[in-house]
């Protein structure tokens, strides 16, 4: 497959500056195509695999709310007294982008988180939500995050993309968290869940409208709004520092990576005959 970059504007083409241009870039190597051109989507092919596959994406739904509160707290005034952060457009952004995944618009007139949403849609379809729910009272009740992923019984790979997630967030550089949180998951979503509809618009209704509805609000929120918000603040933060670039390359691709070991696991799963 071509190798795969991008940042906004103008798209990418490496981490280095591009011929004609004084900017540096996002390089995403080869993973982006990887990632959307992987198996899962096809072998997630009955409602007993989709179920499975909610398990272990159920995790990745979760520390994806984690990396937007340490996105928040990088950007906005978070600290008491209040203090004003220098980007005042990043500001915004990210508050926009916290207004639709904490407390979305629902059909019916109530609002919820991204995170919410999907463990309803969990339970309509009969997914186990039991590991992701221990989880939540663990942490509730104080425990660290490691020990508590082992002792809710995520499932190993699951906890192994939470972990990676970790890493970044605790390295507490908002260059790397943006980057993360733009190209390993606001960037791709969109395209990684396309088929996913499809295979949905074809299934019961009844069972699937909940996460049809969570997959379709991604989809738009991602694609119309929160990826071109997210690159203009991956910009915003490496300005013309060459280093920043390039370890925001690396942090985009090892959550790349993260996400295609994921869906590796699963692969396997369907593949051993679940």
């Amino acid at each position: 497959m071509t190798p795969t970059s991008t940042a906004l504007p103008p798209p990418a083409t490496g981490a280095h500056a591009a011929a004609g241009s004084s900017r540096p870039t996002i390089d995403l190597g080869d993973l982006r195509d990887r990632l959307l051109g992987h198996p899962i989507y096809r072998l997630v092919d009955s409602p007993a695999r989709l179920r499975r596959f909610m398990e272990h994406h159920v995790f990745a739904v979760w520390d994806f709310q984690s990396l937007l509160v340490a996105l928040r707290r990088a950007l906005t005034g978070s600290t008491i007294p209040w203090l004003p952060t220098p980007d005042r457009e990043a500001r915004r952004l990210v508050n926009e982008i916290v207004l639709d995944e904490e407390s979305d618009a629902l059909p019916d007139g109530t609002h919820a988180s991204h995170f919410e949403l999907y463990l309803e849609a969990m339970e309509r379809t009969g997914a186990d939500t039991g590991p992701i729910e221990r989880l939540i009272a663990r942490l509730r009740g104080g425990e660290p995050l490691s020990p508590a992923l082992d002792r809710a019984g995520a499932p190993a790979a699951a906890a192994a993309f939470v972990r990676r997630s970790f890493a970044i967030i605790d390295s507490g550089s908002p260059h790397r968290i943006v980057a993360a949180f733009t190209y390993g998951r606001e960037d791709v979503i969109p395209e990684m869940f396309r088929p996913l509809v499809a295979t949905l618009a074809q299934a019961d209704p009844a069972s699937w409208d909940r996460l049809r509805f969570y997959l379709e609000r991604h989809i738009e929120a991602d694609d119309e709004k929160h990826g071109p918000m997210c690159r203009r603040i991956v910009v915003a933060l490496c300005g013309a520092d060459e280093r920043k670039w390039a370890e925001a390359s690396a942090t985009a691709r090892d959550s790349l990576a993260a996400r295609i070991d994921l869906w590796d696991a699963i692969a396997a799963e369907f593949t051993r005959g679940v």
